[in-house]
């Protein structure tokens, strides 16, 4: 069945910015402990641990769902980090749809996620940046050219118009805001251990397509891949020169992209009835968590 571009644009911007929890499966519900395991003999329980960032950190559409406004799962990566270190305290405010002003103001109803952070606080991690970028508008622009003219890059070419390259421009402007953001955690506690947590690969890394899948163009699906790596290029820095630990999620994800078959994929594609479309899916959140646990041990 070939659907129409108002309702591919649908699915695919609805699936990047909200989701409904479904039922987990056993392999979900067995994650936490795996994670567990493996992090207690390499290192000592935290203090209070404070979550921020957006929808890539929230755990969009894993069940089960603890807050419907910001669609949190209690099986998303804060959650796993903290059963796994034995946290005295997890304090998660990560929220769909967030981006870094709303670290210091509301978002809507919810309250600043700066708010988390205590004096006492020991670990931070911030998973933020993407919605900087107006990630949905991309997709949405990106999912009708590819309607127009699915060969090529038209996607590309549209925030490349007259040798510009958009996209990288709002990657560069969104740098000072994550400066920002860091300086702002540490202000909030000066003995925390910050981390600073990147994007994963959504689309193949070797620059292979899936359009049954995802509904790009041929040639986007590179140029998006490319976008990913310049922004996780921008958080790393970041985070070096703020004094916060870069976790790498895209390095551990390449090869379980949402192209993937069920059960290899961490990300889940357009449409997905077992997360959020274009996000982390349990396994990915596993993952993450794992990467995250390390960090703390060494």
């Amino acid at each position: 069945m070939t659907l129409r571009p108002a309702l591919l644009i649908a699915v695919c911007v609805g699936a990047l910015v909200g989701a409904t929890a479904l039922p987990a499966n056993a392999d979900e519900a067995g994650g936490r402990g795996r994670v567990a395991e493996g992090a207690r003999a390499a290192g000592a329980p935290v203090g209070h641990y404070a979550a921020l960032g957006d929808s890539f950190s929230s755990g969009a559409g894993i069940p089960i769902e603890t807050d419907a406004t910001c669609g949190r799962s209690d099986h998303n990566y804060p959650s796993l980090v903290a059963a796994a270190t034995d946290a005295a305290e997890l304090t998660d405010v990560t929220c769909s749809g967030a981006e870094t002003r709303h670290v210091t103001q509301a978002q809507n109803t919810v309250p600043p996620q700066a708010d988390a952070i205590r004096p006492d606080t020991s670990v931070v991690t911030v998973g933020i940046g993407g919605n900087d970028l107006d990630l949905a508008g991309v997709i949405k622009r990106c999912v009708l050219l590819a309607y127009l003219a699915p060969h090529g890059s038209p996607c590309k070419n549209s925030y490349a118009l007259f040798g510009t390259d958009e996209i990288g421009s709002r990657i560069e402007a969104t740098g000072p805001r994550i400066a920002d953001t860091l300086r702002t955690v540490r202000a909030k506690s000066t003995r925390a251990k910050v981390l600073l947590v990147g994007y994963p690969s959504i689309v193949p890394d070797d620059g292979s397509t899936c359009r049954e899948t995802i509904p790009l163009a041929t040639g986007d699906f590179a140029w998006l891949r490319d976008k990913t790596k310049q922004l996780n290029a921008m958080l790393a820095q970041q985070a070096a020169t703020h004094g916060a630990t870069f976790i790498d999620t895209y390095g551990p994800s390449v090869g379980h992209d949402a192209c993937k078959p069920a059960g290899v994929r961490w990300l889940e594609p357009a449409g997905s009835e077992t997360g959020a479309g274009l996000h982390p899916n349990a396994a990915g959140h596993r993952s993450t968590a794992a990467t995250i646990v390390t960090a703390l041990s060494d």
